[in-house]
């Protein structure tokens, strides 16, 4: 997807400039060009980096448990859902708090305790719900 949106516009200014077709197509390519590549460079980015972190986990982390502590809802006027709070612990691992922001689940309540693995060296975790 990050390769579509980075190839949009200059695969359209490539059709424009070689059919010789109308305005509407060059410039369509420009704004492709303008907007969609750098959008798609920070998506490729950031799944370049969750992918480097759950390596990272799958290869130092350790088991540890993840307790829901508070959560409150979360509405920037494109996604809407949670911050969980969470207490993480775990053996080898010192306790820590933590936020996760995700979607709303009915599931998902205050005192709930979910598997997680921790690095840590760095407190980076992920929780299997």
């Amino acid at each position: 997807m990050a390769a579509g949106l980075c190839l949009s516009g200059p695969v359209l200014l490539t059709v424009a400039g070689f059919t010789g077709s109308a305005a509407g197509v060059l410039l369509a390519g420009v704004l492709c060009t303008v907007l969609c590549a750098p959008l798609g460079v920070v998506l490729w980015a950031n799944t370049d980096n969750e992918r480097e972190y759950n390596r990272r986990l799958d290869t130092v982390g350790v088991a540890a448990t993840a307790e829901v502590t508070e959560m409150t809802d979360w509405d920037d006027g494109e996604e809407a859902g949670v911050i969980v709070g969470l207490r993480i612990s775990g053996p080898g691992c010192p306790t820590f708090e933590a936020t996760w922001k995700r979607s709303k689940q009915p599931a998902l309540r205050v005192g709930l305790r979910l598997p997680a693995v921790v690095d840590p060296a760095d407190h980076l975790f992920r929780v299997d719900f």
